[in-house]
This record gives structure tokens, sequence and C-alpha cells, in this order.
């Protein structure tokens, strides 16, 4: 990056990479800070791989390593946590800790607006939570993914349900892949 560059001038380059490129990944401890001071947070107990990746010195595999333990219940509560699931030592991670927030979500948080279930890992019971989706269907989502695999995406899910659009517009605000 041009360190010649008045801080200001940076913070909006950066600002438009980040805009044009949902998938822009940090280059530098630098940009970590920026991006900070721009808003940009992970919550490290919601992350998707692709939020992983836009931290500099996490490899695809780390990235997956750490949804997969989040989405078998393991929870996050420090930077030391990453770096034990890593087997990483803690300050090589230290410098992302800007960007990371460590939000703790219970069981009980389902009928809070804005919880996700992932329909991959999700039982008939924690399926017929959600709104809109009643018996039939959370189990007609187990069979089929255990039948077909697991779920690529929201448009996947639909197709493989045979589920009208409209009950997809309901059900995408309580689904997370």
């Amino acid at each position: 990056m041009n360190n010649w560059l008045p801080l200001n001038l940076k913070l909006q380059k950066l600002r438009a990479k980040l805009l044009n490129d949902p998938y822009y990944r940090l280059q530098s401890g630098e940009e970590i800070q920026m991006a900070a001071k721009l808003g940009i947070r992970i919550d490290a107990n919601l992350a998707t791989v692709d939020d992983w990746l836009r931290l500099p010195g996490l490899s695809i595999h780390q990235g997956r390593s750490l949804v997969e333990l989040s989405r078998a219940g393991v929870k996050f509560y420090c930077i030391e946590d990453i770096a034990a699931a890593l087997s990483m030592p803690v300050q090589r991670l230290a410098p992302l800790n800007p960007l990371l927030s460590f939000s703790y979500y219970d069981d009980e948080s389902l009928d809070k607006p804005g919880f996700l279930v992932n329909p991959n890992t999700a039982t008939v019971e924690k399926l017929v939570q959600i709104p809109f989706i009643d018996l039939l269907l959370a189990q007609a989502v187990v069979e089929n993914r255990l039948a077909a695999g697991p779920y690529r995406n929201l448009i996947d899910f639909q197709q493989r349900l045979e589920l009208p659009g409209d009950a997809i517009a309901q059900l995408m605000y309580y689904l997370q892949f």
C-alpha cells in the first residue's frame, strides 16, 4: 500500500475496495486497523469461510476448520480460543483482534430475531422452532439432507425441497448455510 497517502485517502481507498469486492482480502496490519475504523467486524461464532479468508495469514483450510468447529457447537470467547483451535501461537493472530468480535449465542436465542439455523446440522426439533417450518417440512429437510447430502445454499435448499418462492422469502431470514 502507498504509505505516503494521507490516512483519509487510504481509508477511502480501502472502503472503495471493500465495497467493490466483498471477498477482498486485507493485506496488512495497517489495512486491518483501517477496516476496524470503517466498522468492519467478524463475529467469530457466526463467521463463514469467506469471512475468515478476508483476514491475512489464514488459509482456506483454517477458515473451514473454524467454521466446522463453530457449527459443531464450539464457542469462541476470545482470540486465544481461535489460536488454540488452529494450533497457532496467539501472538500470530493478535493483529486480527480489532476485527473480531466474540458474541455468545445460547440455545434459547432461537426466538430472537436474526438468529440463524443451519439446516445442514439442525435436528427436526430445532427446525420446528423456526417460524413457517412445521413438523412435516422439518422431517423432509432432515431426510433430504441425509439422502442427498448437505444443502449448498438457499437455492439448492428450495429446489431440493420444491418450496415455493414465497416460502423461501419467509425462511431465508432464519437459515444460514
